[in-house]
């Protein structure tokens, strides 16, 4: 493990000076290998301490090299450095999905590469299920924790061969702490967190049901079938085994975020999440560092996001870190 090449894992690196285009697999701290991909700011001559770089998350079923991830990298790519990156089980990464639980150390990973490239900004931008991963991890690396929080263990849980302490928190922990997983960073991890968060169709809570397209979801990820569908039909490695305890919710991480700069989009056309679940969001959060933006006409997460849509997030993003 080093930070020249190869792998990239967790600890932490002298800045470097990044002027093209560079791949790598990071290593997360629970171990497993994330590919990544970094492409840096157009503007001739630019530094990456002067620069934002955009870290993106990709909705379930997607990965770093999906069209609809690189078309938004592309449009991205036009005002600043990007990241995108391929959650476990996705793509080429390692490991297997656990969609929404885990990816929070797949994302700390993409963000403290961002640190190591030189990039002091850093926003992180996730699509459906990456909006759930973005809200999750600002909340529990992020420095709005408040005090006198409260963190009551439930029981020990397996992924992938590991063993980590799983809690459904009563109230935020005060900031990370060794052994706190999934809900909790593996250590203080101040390069791991975002100056700003967007996320771009997010659902509010666990287990909806509501519309036929999530409903499809709940079988590839529940059902033995469902779960060799979208291994070999749409390239995703799911956890049979489950969450055990239920991650924090994002309409839960929402309002821990803060100071923060949130912002959440979402469409009136979304066929998967409807309106409650944005309004949800905004509700939960900090208003004075929340944004809400319903877009007429828009469908789902990075598939539909037009270029339109696109550069105003971008732009948002400039504005706010």
């Amino acid at each position: 493990m080093t930070c020249a090449g190869g792998t990239e894992s967790a600890p932490r690196c002298p800045p470097a000076t990044v002027t093209r285009e560079r791949r790598t697999t990071l290593l997360t701290d629970d171990g497993v290998p994330i590919e990544a991909r970094y492409e840096p700011s157009p503007t001739p001559g630019a530094e990456p301490s002067g620069t934002l770089a955009l870290v993106l998350g990709h909705g379930f079923t997607g990965s770093l090299e999906r069209p609809a991830l690189r078309r938004v990298a592309s449009a991205f790519r036009q005002r600043t450095a990007v990241i995108t990156f391929s959650f476990r089980g996705h793509g080429r990464s390692g490991g297997r999905s656990t969609v929404g639980d885990r990816e929070v150390l797949d994302l700390a990973a993409a963000v403290a590469w961002a640190r190591r490239l030189g990039h002091r900004r850093v926003a992180t931008v996730g699509f459906s299920m990456g909006g759930s991963v973005v809200i999750r991890q600002a909340a529990l690396y992020g420095t709005g924790h408040g005090e006198n929080e409260e963190i009551r263990p439930m029981q020990d849980v397996h992924h992938g061969g590991r063993t980590g302490r799983s809690q459904r928190r009563t109230a935020p922990a005060p900031g990370p702490a060794p052994g706190r997983a999934p809900d909790a960073a593996p250590g203080p991890a101040p390069d791991a967190a975002p100056d700003a968060v967007i996320a771009v169709s997010a659902p509010a809570r666990w287990y909806y049901r509501g519309t036929a397209p999530m409903r499809r979801v709940h079988w590839a990820v529940t059902r033995p079938t469902g779960r060799l569908v979208s291994r070999y039909g749409l390239r995703t490695r799911i956890d049979p085994r489950g969450w055990g305890v239920d991650p924090l919710p994002p309409v839960a991480a929402a309002p821990l975020i803060a100071p923060t700069p949130l912002l959440i989009v979402h469409g009136d056309r979304d066929p998967y999440f409807p309106l409650d679940h944005p309004r949800m969001l905004a509700s939960a959060a900090d208003p004075s560092s929340t944004e809400l933006w319903i877009e007429p006409g828009f469908g789902h997460a990075e598939t539909a996001a037009s270029p339109a849509l696109l550069t105003r997030i971008a732009d948002w993003a400039a504005a706010h870190t």
